[in-house]
Protein backbone atom coordinates (compact mmCIF):
# COMPACT_ATOMS: atom_id res chain seq x y z
CA UNK A 1 0.00 0.00 0.00
CA UNK A 2 2.76 2.44 0.85
CA UNK A 3 4.27 1.92 -2.59
CA UNK A 4 1.44 4.07 -4.02
CA UNK A 5 1.25 6.41 -1.03
CA UNK A 6 1.65 9.64 -2.99
CA UNK A 7 -1.45 8.98 -5.13
CA UNK A 8 -3.48 7.54 -2.26
CA UNK A 9 -2.64 10.49 -0.02
CA UNK A 10 -4.10 12.78 -2.67
CA UNK A 11 -7.24 10.65 -2.76
CA UNK A 12 -7.58 11.02 1.01
CA UNK A 13 -7.15 14.80 0.78
CA UNK A 14 -9.83 14.89 -1.93
CA UNK A 15 -12.22 12.95 0.31
CA UNK A 16 -12.44 9.94 -1.99
CA UNK A 17 -13.52 6.52 -0.74
CA UNK A 18 -11.37 3.72 -2.08
CA UNK A 19 -10.39 0.11 -1.53
CA UNK A 20 -6.79 -1.04 -1.56
CA UNK A 21 -5.65 -4.55 -2.46
CA UNK A 22 -2.25 -5.46 -1.02
CA UNK A 23 -0.04 -8.47 -1.70
CA UNK A 24 0.45 -10.07 1.73
CA UNK A 25 2.13 -13.38 0.81
CA UNK A 26 3.73 -14.94 -2.25
CA UNK A 27 4.85 -18.37 -3.35
CA UNK A 28 6.80 -19.56 -6.35
CA UNK A 29 7.62 -17.16 -9.18
CA UNK A 30 5.21 -14.40 -8.21
CA UNK A 31 5.67 -11.13 -10.13
CA UNK A 32 5.16 -8.73 -7.20
CA UNK A 33 6.35 -8.91 -3.61
CA UNK A 34 4.49 -8.27 -0.32
CA UNK A 35 3.43 -4.65 -0.03
CA UNK A 36 2.62 -4.18 -3.73
CA UNK A 37 -0.84 -2.67 -4.03
CA UNK A 38 -3.69 -1.77 -6.35
CA UNK A 39 -6.36 0.75 -5.32
CA UNK A 40 -9.77 1.53 -6.80
CA UNK A 41 -12.00 4.50 -5.96
CA UNK A 42 -15.78 4.95 -6.21
CA UNK A 43 -15.51 6.19 -9.79
CA UNK A 44 -13.64 3.06 -10.82
CA UNK A 45 -10.27 4.77 -11.19
CA UNK A 46 -7.43 2.31 -10.52
CA UNK A 47 -3.79 2.89 -9.60
CA UNK A 48 -0.98 0.46 -8.82
CA UNK A 49 -0.60 -3.23 -9.53
CA UNK A 50 -0.54 -6.50 -7.62
CA UNK A 51 0.46 -8.98 -10.30
CA UNK A 52 1.82 -7.27 -13.36
CA UNK A 53 -1.47 -7.98 -15.15
CA UNK A 54 -2.24 -11.63 -14.35
CA UNK A 55 -5.10 -11.12 -11.90
CA UNK A 56 -5.72 -7.38 -11.99
CA UNK A 57 -9.26 -7.75 -13.35
CA UNK A 58 -10.39 -10.08 -10.57
CA UNK A 59 -8.76 -7.93 -7.89
CA UNK A 60 -10.40 -4.83 -9.37
CA UNK A 61 -13.81 -6.49 -8.89
CA UNK A 62 -12.94 -7.42 -5.30
CA UNK A 63 -12.08 -3.79 -4.59
CA UNK A 64 -15.46 -2.67 -5.91
CA UNK A 65 -17.20 -5.23 -3.72
CA UNK A 66 -15.24 -4.13 -0.64
CA UNK A 67 -16.22 -0.52 -1.27
CA UNK A 68 -19.88 -1.53 -1.42
CA UNK A 69 -20.06 -3.80 1.63
CA UNK A 70 -17.22 -2.39 3.75
CA UNK A 71 -15.79 -5.85 4.44
CA UNK A 72 -12.09 -6.69 4.34
CA UNK A 73 -11.34 -9.96 2.54
CA UNK A 74 -8.29 -12.11 1.83
CA UNK A 75 -8.11 -14.06 -1.42
CA UNK A 76 -5.51 -16.34 -2.97
CA UNK A 77 -4.68 -16.49 -6.67
CA UNK A 78 -2.57 -19.19 -8.26
CA UNK A 79 -1.71 -20.90 -11.49
CA UNK A 80 -4.59 -22.52 -13.38
CA UNK A 81 -3.56 -25.84 -14.92
CA UNK A 82 -6.73 -26.17 -16.99
CA UNK A 83 -6.56 -22.73 -18.54
CA UNK A 84 -3.41 -20.63 -18.22
CA UNK A 85 -5.36 -17.58 -19.28
CA UNK A 86 -8.11 -17.96 -16.70
CA UNK A 87 -7.91 -15.99 -13.46
CA UNK A 88 -4.55 -17.13 -12.17
CA UNK A 89 -0.85 -16.53 -12.37
CA UNK A 90 0.48 -17.83 -15.64
CA UNK A 91 4.02 -17.48 -14.29
CA UNK A 92 3.34 -20.36 -11.92
CA UNK A 93 3.32 -18.45 -8.65
CA UNK A 94 0.76 -17.93 -5.91
CA UNK A 95 -0.16 -14.63 -4.29
CA UNK A 96 -2.42 -13.80 -1.36
CA UNK A 97 -4.24 -10.48 -1.58
CA UNK A 98 -5.78 -8.49 1.28
CA UNK A 99 -8.54 -6.14 0.07
CA UNK A 100 -9.38 -3.36 2.54
CA UNK A 101 -12.01 -0.63 2.13
CA UNK A 102 -10.94 2.85 3.23
CA UNK A 103 -14.20 4.75 3.52
CA UNK A 104 -15.18 8.01 5.16
CA UNK A 105 -17.32 6.12 7.71
CA UNK A 106 -14.40 3.91 8.81
CA UNK A 107 -12.62 4.98 12.05
CA UNK A 108 -9.40 3.43 10.69
CA UNK A 109 -9.36 5.91 7.79
CA UNK A 110 -7.50 8.45 9.94
CA UNK A 111 -4.73 5.93 10.61
CA UNK A 112 -4.44 5.05 6.93
CA UNK A 113 -4.40 8.76 6.08
CA UNK A 114 -1.56 9.49 8.52
CA UNK A 115 0.49 6.57 7.20
CA UNK A 116 -0.02 7.57 3.58
CA UNK A 117 0.82 11.21 4.30
CA UNK A 118 4.06 10.22 6.06
CA UNK A 119 5.15 7.94 3.23
CA UNK A 120 4.18 10.47 0.56
CA UNK A 121 6.35 13.11 2.25
CA UNK A 122 9.36 10.79 2.48
CA UNK A 123 9.16 10.27 6.24
CA UNK A 124 9.92 6.88 7.74
CA UNK A 125 6.82 4.95 8.84
CA UNK A 126 5.54 1.40 9.10
CA UNK A 127 2.01 0.01 8.91
CA UNK A 128 1.20 -3.33 10.55
CA UNK A 129 -1.99 -5.21 9.70
CA UNK A 130 -3.18 -8.65 10.74
CA UNK A 131 -3.45 -10.82 7.65
CA UNK A 132 -3.87 -14.22 9.30
CA UNK A 133 -6.09 -14.78 12.35
CA UNK A 134 -9.65 -14.13 13.52
CA UNK A 135 -11.79 -12.50 10.83
CA UNK A 136 -12.73 -9.59 13.09
CA UNK A 137 -9.06 -8.58 13.41
CA UNK A 138 -8.07 -8.85 9.73
CA UNK A 139 -6.93 -5.64 8.10
CA UNK A 140 -6.96 -3.13 10.96
CA UNK A 141 -3.96 -0.77 10.75
CA UNK A 142 -1.33 0.11 13.32
CA UNK A 143 0.90 3.02 12.27
CA UNK A 144 4.37 2.81 13.85
CA UNK A 145 6.85 5.70 13.93
CA UNK A 146 10.66 5.45 14.07
CA UNK A 147 10.69 6.33 17.79
CA UNK A 148 8.42 3.36 18.56
CA UNK A 149 5.25 5.36 19.18
CA UNK A 150 2.16 4.20 17.35
CA UNK A 151 -1.34 5.18 16.28
CA UNK A 152 -4.45 3.10 15.75
CA UNK A 153 -4.80 -0.48 16.92
CA UNK A 154 -5.19 -4.05 15.75
CA UNK A 155 -8.40 -4.58 17.71
CA UNK A 156 -7.19 -7.18 20.15
CA UNK A 157 -5.44 -7.26 23.53
CA UNK A 158 -3.40 -4.09 24.34
CA UNK A 159 -0.28 -6.24 24.56
CA UNK A 160 -0.88 -7.21 20.94
CA UNK A 161 -0.47 -3.61 19.82
CA UNK A 162 2.71 -3.21 21.90
CA UNK A 163 4.26 -6.39 20.53
CA UNK A 164 3.24 -5.59 16.96
CA UNK A 165 4.65 -2.08 17.32
CA UNK A 166 7.98 -3.45 18.55
CA UNK A 167 8.22 -5.90 15.64
CA UNK A 168 7.18 -3.24 13.15
CA UNK A 169 9.76 -0.81 14.50
CA UNK A 170 12.48 -3.44 14.10
CA UNK A 171 11.45 -3.98 10.48
CA UNK A 172 11.28 -0.23 9.90
CA UNK A 173 14.80 0.16 11.29
CA UNK A 174 15.95 -2.44 8.75
CA UNK A 175 13.83 -0.89 6.00
CA UNK A 176 12.01 -4.18 5.37
CA UNK A 177 8.50 -5.16 4.38
CA UNK A 178 7.31 -8.69 5.13
CA UNK A 179 5.40 -10.98 7.46
CA UNK A 180 5.92 -11.73 11.15
CA UNK A 181 4.06 -14.11 13.45
CA UNK A 182 3.10 -13.26 17.03
CA UNK A 183 0.78 -14.69 19.69
CA UNK A 184 -2.84 -13.56 19.89
CA UNK A 185 -2.11 -11.49 22.99
CA UNK A 186 1.34 -10.45 21.92
CA UNK A 187 3.08 -13.08 24.02
CA UNK A 188 4.36 -15.16 21.08
CA UNK A 189 2.42 -18.10 22.46
CA UNK A 190 -1.19 -19.18 22.12
CA UNK A 191 -3.05 -18.67 18.85
CA UNK A 192 -0.60 -17.30 16.28
CA UNK A 193 -1.39 -14.18 14.29
CA UNK A 194 0.31 -13.20 11.05
CA UNK A 195 1.14 -9.56 10.49
CA UNK A 196 2.13 -7.82 7.29
CA UNK A 197 4.47 -4.97 8.12
CA UNK A 198 4.96 -2.42 5.35
CA UNK A 199 7.92 -0.10 5.76
CA UNK A 200 8.42 3.17 3.94
CA UNK A 201 11.79 4.82 4.26
CA UNK A 202 13.45 7.77 2.50
CA UNK A 203 15.19 6.81 -0.76
CA UNK A 204 18.71 5.43 -0.36
CA UNK A 205 21.64 7.55 -1.46
CA UNK A 206 23.84 7.19 -4.50
CA UNK A 207 26.91 9.43 -4.38
CA UNK A 208 28.73 9.80 -7.68
CA UNK A 209 32.24 11.25 -7.50
CA UNK A 210 33.63 12.83 -10.65
CA UNK A 211 31.74 15.21 -12.96
CA UNK A 212 32.46 13.41 -16.25
CA UNK A 213 30.18 12.36 -19.10
CA UNK A 214 29.89 8.84 -17.69
CA UNK A 215 28.69 10.38 -14.42
CA UNK A 216 25.87 12.20 -16.20
CA UNK A 217 24.53 8.90 -17.54
CA UNK A 218 24.98 7.22 -14.16
CA UNK A 219 23.05 10.00 -12.39
CA UNK A 220 20.11 9.29 -14.73
CA UNK A 221 20.37 5.56 -14.09
CA UNK A 222 20.49 6.13 -10.33
CA UNK A 223 17.35 8.25 -10.46
CA UNK A 224 15.64 5.54 -12.51
CA UNK A 225 16.49 3.00 -9.79
CA UNK A 226 14.99 5.25 -7.10
CA UNK A 227 18.12 6.64 -5.48
CA UNK A 228 18.60 10.14 -4.12
CA UNK A 229 21.62 11.04 -6.24
CA UNK A 230 24.42 13.39 -5.22
CA UNK A 231 27.16 14.43 -7.66
CA UNK A 232 30.42 15.55 -6.04
CA UNK A 233 33.45 17.09 -7.75
CA UNK A 234 36.13 19.50 -6.58
CA UNK A 235 35.94 21.49 -9.84
CA UNK A 236 33.10 24.05 -9.90
CA UNK A 237 33.32 24.52 -13.65
CA UNK A 238 32.24 20.89 -14.18
CA UNK A 239 29.82 20.25 -11.30
CA UNK A 240 26.96 22.37 -12.66
CA UNK A 241 23.20 22.00 -12.88
CA UNK A 242 23.38 22.46 -16.63
CA UNK A 243 25.55 19.35 -16.96
CA UNK A 244 23.70 17.30 -14.31
CA UNK A 245 20.07 18.45 -14.36
CA UNK A 246 18.72 15.24 -12.83
CA UNK A 247 21.02 15.19 -9.81
CA UNK A 248 19.20 15.81 -6.53
CA UNK A 249 22.26 17.52 -5.11
CA UNK A 250 25.47 19.02 -6.51
CA UNK A 251 28.48 19.37 -4.20
CA UNK A 252 31.67 21.23 -5.03
CA UNK A 253 34.27 19.87 -2.63
CA UNK A 254 37.17 17.46 -2.45
CA UNK A 255 35.52 14.00 -2.55
CA UNK A 256 37.13 12.57 0.58
CA UNK A 257 36.37 15.72 2.56
CA UNK A 258 32.71 15.63 1.55
CA UNK A 259 32.38 11.90 2.28
CA UNK A 260 33.82 12.44 5.76
CA UNK A 261 31.06 14.92 6.64
CA UNK A 262 27.95 13.55 4.91
CA UNK A 263 25.51 10.93 6.19
CA UNK A 264 25.72 7.42 4.76
CA UNK A 265 24.12 4.14 5.81
CA UNK A 266 23.90 0.48 4.89
CA UNK A 267 21.89 1.28 1.73
CA UNK A 268 24.24 3.94 0.35
CA UNK A 269 26.16 3.25 -2.87
CA UNK A 270 29.37 5.06 -3.75
CA UNK A 271 30.53 5.30 -7.36
CA UNK A 272 34.02 6.69 -7.85
CA UNK A 273 34.48 7.93 -11.41
CA UNK A 274 37.19 10.52 -10.71
CA UNK A 275 39.88 8.30 -12.28
CA UNK A 276 42.62 10.38 -10.68
CA UNK A 277 44.87 9.09 -7.90
CA UNK A 278 44.91 12.37 -5.98
CA UNK A 279 41.12 12.05 -5.63
CA UNK A 280 40.70 8.26 -5.68
CA UNK A 281 43.16 7.18 -2.99
CA UNK A 282 42.06 9.40 -0.06
CA UNK A 283 38.42 8.88 -1.04
CA UNK A 284 38.61 5.09 -1.23
CA UNK A 285 40.76 4.88 1.90
CA UNK A 286 37.81 6.37 3.76
CA UNK A 287 35.00 4.72 1.77
CA UNK A 288 36.27 1.18 2.27
CA UNK A 289 35.95 1.61 6.03
CA UNK A 290 32.36 2.87 5.97
CA UNK A 291 29.28 0.62 6.45
CA UNK A 292 27.84 1.27 2.99
CA UNK A 293 26.19 -1.14 0.56
CA UNK A 294 28.43 -0.80 -2.48
CA UNK A 295 31.71 0.85 -3.48
CA UNK A 296 32.78 0.88 -7.11
CA UNK A 297 35.65 2.64 -8.86
CA UNK A 298 36.18 3.27 -12.58
CA UNK A 299 39.42 2.50 -14.37
CA UNK A 300 41.26 -0.02 -16.46
CA UNK A 301 42.64 -3.22 -14.95
CA UNK A 302 46.08 -1.60 -14.92
CA UNK A 303 44.65 1.44 -13.10
CA UNK A 304 42.96 -0.88 -10.62
CA UNK A 305 46.22 -2.66 -9.82
CA UNK A 306 48.13 0.62 -9.38
CA UNK A 307 45.34 2.08 -7.26
CA UNK A 308 45.22 -1.04 -5.09
CA UNK A 309 48.96 -0.77 -4.43
CA UNK A 310 48.56 2.88 -3.41
CA UNK A 311 45.71 1.94 -1.08
CA UNK A 312 47.83 -0.77 0.52
CA UNK A 313 50.59 1.80 1.00
CA UNK A 314 48.24 3.98 3.08
CA UNK A 315 47.16 1.05 5.26
CA UNK A 316 44.06 -0.37 3.54
CA UNK A 317 43.83 -4.07 4.35
CA UNK A 318 43.15 -6.91 1.93
CA UNK A 319 39.77 -7.48 3.61
CA UNK A 320 38.85 -3.85 3.02
CA UNK A 321 40.10 -3.99 -0.58
CA UNK A 322 37.88 -7.01 -1.22
CA UNK A 323 34.85 -4.73 -0.81
CA UNK A 324 35.87 -2.68 -3.84
CA UNK A 325 34.13 -3.31 -7.18
CA UNK A 326 36.88 -2.39 -9.59
CA UNK A 327 36.88 -2.13 -12.51
CA UNK A 328 33.34 -0.97 -11.85
CA UNK A 329 30.35 -2.64 -13.53
CA UNK A 330 29.41 -5.91 -15.19
CA UNK A 331 30.90 -7.16 -18.45
CA UNK A 332 28.30 -6.00 -20.99
CA UNK A 333 30.80 -4.92 -23.61
CA UNK A 334 29.76 -1.34 -22.82
CA UNK A 335 31.25 1.51 -24.83
CA UNK A 336 29.09 4.61 -24.49
CA UNK A 337 28.42 6.49 -21.24
CA UNK A 338 24.85 5.18 -21.25
CA UNK A 339 25.96 1.58 -21.74
CA UNK A 340 28.57 1.99 -19.02
CA UNK A 341 25.96 3.43 -16.65
CA UNK A 342 23.76 0.41 -17.38
CA UNK A 343 26.69 -1.87 -16.59
CA UNK A 344 27.28 -0.13 -13.25
CA UNK A 345 23.57 -0.07 -12.36
CA UNK A 346 23.29 -3.77 -13.17
CA UNK A 347 26.18 -4.58 -10.85
CA UNK A 348 24.61 -2.53 -8.06
CA UNK A 349 21.30 -4.40 -8.44
CA UNK A 350 23.02 -7.80 -8.61
CA UNK A 351 25.05 -7.02 -5.50
CA UNK A 352 21.98 -5.80 -3.63
CA UNK A 353 19.72 -8.68 -4.63
CA UNK A 354 22.26 -11.50 -4.55
CA UNK A 355 22.17 -12.04 -8.32
CA UNK A 356 24.94 -13.75 -10.25
CA UNK A 357 25.00 -11.40 -13.23
CA UNK A 358 24.92 -14.32 -15.67
CA UNK A 359 22.28 -14.58 -18.44
CA UNK A 360 19.04 -16.24 -17.31
CA UNK A 361 18.93 -18.18 -20.58
CA UNK A 362 20.39 -21.59 -19.92
CA UNK A 363 21.05 -20.83 -16.27
CA UNK A 364 19.66 -22.85 -13.37
CA UNK A 365 19.59 -19.95 -10.93
CA UNK A 366 16.32 -18.56 -9.50
CA UNK A 367 14.83 -15.54 -11.28
CA UNK A 368 13.68 -13.93 -8.03
CA UNK A 369 16.21 -14.02 -5.19
CA UNK A 370 15.09 -14.07 -1.57
CA UNK A 371 18.50 -13.08 -0.25
CA UNK A 372 20.71 -10.10 -0.95
CA UNK A 373 20.65 -6.61 0.45
CA UNK A 374 17.37 -4.77 1.06
CA UNK A 375 15.95 -3.03 -1.98
CA UNK A 376 15.55 0.79 -2.49
CA UNK A 377 12.94 3.17 -1.47
CA UNK A 378 10.01 1.12 -0.24
CA UNK A 379 11.84 -2.06 0.87
CA UNK A 380 10.08 -5.35 0.33
CA UNK A 381 11.18 -8.84 1.26
CA UNK A 382 9.62 -11.84 2.90
CA UNK A 383 10.58 -12.15 6.52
Amino acid sequence: MLDIAEELSRWVEQGRDFAVATVVAVGGSAPRQPGAALAVDRDGTAIGSVSGGCVEGAVYELCGQALDDGITVREQFGYSDEDAFAVGLTCGGVIDILVTPVRADDPARAVFAAALAAAARGRAAAVARITGGPAELIGRPLLVHPDGSYEGGLGGHPELDRTAAADARAMLDAGRTGSVTIGAEGSRCGQPLTLLVESSVPPPRMIVFGAIDFASALVRAGKFLGYHVTLCDARPVFATKARFPQADELVVDWPHRYLATTDVDARTVLCVLTHDAKFDVPLLELALRLPVAYIGAMGSRRTHLERSDRLRDVGVTELELARLHSPIGLDLGARTPEETALSIAAEIVADRRGGSGVPLKGAHTPIHHEGGRPPTGLITSVA
